[in-house]
């Protein structure tokens, strides 16, 4: 109970809120007009004069309800049991109803200690009206229950507003991951293709001057369709600038991997079952996976001669397993650090599937994925 009261009292308050705007202005105006007409048409109202100048006088603090919500519920209600008190009875001005708002926006919009504060010269209000005579039980039991549920719709929707921003986060923070699995997939796989035909070049330099400017050729085109890609996302980002919506890529797509010009060890791709019939978020996902499991296989298996990629549709799921022939102690340095695993790990179970990755009993490296057919988590 300590606990929960202790994180009551620190509550902050909720950021940004909402500036002054018209509307609130013409709310002013409007309740002044009718504080004034009430008391001219009401002929049982008592201390007339004062009801209507203290009701209208207040009538202000309504502008800084959301920023100085301690504030002005102080001066409302405190001025409010002054004039109880100078009188000896009530304000009986049904006008006055519209301190509700401001039970209201103390709840809504201000910190843990401003509620506490705030709630207590409320109700210490009510107190006054007992200790008057001109408030019995029952009315203090009422006006206790209004004031209450002012105070919870503003809180329900102060906790609602903060599950939207907490809801908000966890989509920016998916998204801020989902670009840097594009990102890695994409942009890396380029560049580990340049990396390796430099170092083939730079071999081949002295003794075959031809294989060099082949190098240089390949590496040109890999630089060009890196950024392609990191052009698209640039402009995806910049939501003002147009956005040239190229296909998502597909599982047909990956005999590229095994074109003739890639440097590394060759490719073998073998696709089998209905690939085409795929949603495009599984398609893509089986692509990026692939051409991941590629490019770690061409940056890290020595003495690799060839790698298998092979797809297998049915009518449940899709079955993706990348392997290589690689030697098996050196197929993957120990203690690497990389996001290129867990990214495939994360981009499968998006999808409700699993992707797993270990060196095989002999030689090489295996990478075996399952996704639904279907594209939804079960």
């Amino acid at each position: 109970m300590h606990d929960l009261l202790r994180s009551v009292w620190d509550e902050p308050r909720p950021p940004n809120p909402p500036p002054r705007r018209w509307l609130d202005w013409a709310l002013v105006g409007a309740l002044g007009v009718a504080a004034v007409l009430e008391g001219v048409l009401r002929p049982d109202l008592p201390w007339r004069a004062v009801s209507v100048v203290v009701v209208v006088g207040i009538l202000p603090t309504l502008l800084w309800r959301r920023t100085r919500p301690l504030l002005m519920v102080a001066i409302a209600f405190g001025t409010c049991a002054a004039a109880s008190l100078v009188v000896g009875g009530d304000l009986a001005l049904n006008t006055a109803a519209y301190l509700l708002l401001l039970q209201y926006s103390l709840l809504r919009w201000g910190s843990g200690r401003d509620a506490v504060v705030g709630s207590s010269i409320v109700f210490g209000k009510l107190l006054v009206g007992i200790i008057l005579g001109y408030m019995s039980p029952a009315d203090l039991i009422a006006g206790f229950g209004i004031l209450s549920a002012a105070g919870a719709l503003g809180a329900a929707l102060r906790y609602r507003a903060r599950a939207r921003m907490r809801e908000l986060d966890q989509v920016k923070l998916l998204e801020r991951e989902r670009l840097a699995r594009d990102l890695h997939d994409t942009v890396a796989h380029h560049v580990s293709a340049m990396a390796i035909r430099a170092q083939a070049g730079l071999a081949m330099a002295a003794s075959q001057p031809n294989a060099a400017i082949e190098a240089l050729t390949l590496i040109e085109s890999e630089a060009s369709r890196a950024l392609t890609e990191m052009r698209g996302m640039v402009r995806v980002l910049r939501r003002n600038q147009p956005v040239e919506l190229a296909p998502s890529p597909r599982v047909s797509d990956l005999e590229l991997l095994a074109g003739p010009a890639r440097p590394g060890p060759a490719v073998e791709v073998e696709i089998t079952g209905a690939a085409d019939d795929l949603p495009p978020p599984v398609g893509a996902a089986i692509y990026r996976l692939a051409q991941e499991s590629v490019t770690n296989a061409r940056r890290h298996a020595r003495r690799a001669t060839r790698i298998e990629v092979r797809v297998a549709v049915d009518d449940t799921s899709v079955h993706l397993r990348v392997s290589d022939d690689g030697d098996t102690a050196l197929t993957r340095p120990a203690g690497s650090s990389g996001f290129g695993l867990i990214g495939m790990i994360e981009r499968a179970d998006l999808l409700g599937g699993t992707c797993e990755a270990g060196p095989d009993p002999d030689r090489g490296w295996t990478v075996t994925a399952v996704l639904p057919r279907t594209g939804t988590p079960a």
